[in-house]
């Protein structure tokens, strides 16, 4: 799933490789997904793209965005996954195909869900405005936003619902979630009401060492970027590092469902009920 780190890499990269290049076809779904969702007709996406130029590719909140020179714009989230190819045969699950002037191409396929929206700059979906306005969490403004949150946040807000549900910071899901609760030392279900002052601000603190060590690698080792290539940040408690065992303390990593995902965690470094 495309989260900060990712989109941070993948709007760069596709900047420095598609700025400039004029659209020549867009072809559709070629094996429609059920849960890849468009702004209209995906059909007639290459009558408003062929011919235009890329200018900008753009990343914030949950969304990547490519920017044409017609005003058209073209976003893309959750489980969308972008290649750049040479024109090959593209993969048989592609929900989008981007043809270039220089024969190259952008592949879209979809894992699980995802959306692929082209439209005027007017686009209204929540969760595109909430990105839109959101602070990047490594920015100077992001600090007053989370201390925000926190005051806003009912006492008994867990600490994956504080930071990962209700789009409270665009950018921060399920996955990168888990190995900042870890740097933090907090457990995915510790209350808000029960972490002391200190904590908050290590958490914060992990917030932006972990997201910056992440996008610094180029993103996690669970996703890939436009070439598919994977991250060169080795995440900790995930299925890539469940395995090995806490780093800290040596012990297991337990995984567990909780809040429509699952989450990994060291029972002893992040302890579920604060110490007395």
């Amino acid at each position: 799933m495309l989260e900060y780190p990712e989109i941070a890499v993948i709007s760069r990269q596709l900047q420095k490789e598609t700025a400039g290049k004029m659209v020549t076809a867009v072809l559709p779904p070629m094996k429609p997904h059920k849960f890849c969702w468009f702004n209209g007709d995906p059909a007639g996406y290459e009558a408003q793209l062929k011919g235009s130029r890329i200018t900008a590719a753009e990343g914030f909140g949950i969304f990547v965005e490519l920017v044409f020179d017609n005003g058209r714009r073209l976003c893309f989230n959750d489980g969308v996954n972008v290649r750049l190819t040479g024109g090959e045969k593209p993969p048989a699950a592609c929900q989008l195909l981007i043809r270039l002037d220089d024969g190259t191409a952008l592949a879209f396929t979809v894992a699980m869900y995802g959306g692929i929206y082209l439209h005027d700059g007017s686009y209204g979906d929540e969760y595109y405005v909430k990105s839109r306005a959101a602070e990047p969490p490594l920015s100077q403004a992001f600090s007053a936003r989370y201390e925000k949150a926190l005051g806003e946040a009912g006492p008994k807000l867990t600490a994956k619902a504080f930071l990962a549900t209700e789009q409270r910071f665009p950018g921060i899901g399920n996955g990168v979630l888990q190995d900042i609760l870890f740097r933090a030392n907090i457990h995915p279900r510790r209350r808000l009401e029960s972490l002391s002052g200190d904590e908050k601000a290590g958490l914060l603190a992990a917030v932006t060492s972990v997201l910056g060590e992440m996008e610094t690698a180029g993103g996690r080792d669970t996703e890939k970027d436009i070439y598919g290539q994977p991250g060169g940040y080795r995440t900790i408690m995930s299925k890539n590092g469940m395995k090995s065992g806490c780093p800290a303390c040596g012990g297991p990593i337990v995984k567990a469902a909780y809040l429509g995902g699952s989450v990994y965690y060291c029972p002893v470094c992040q302890p579920e009920k604060p110490e007395a």
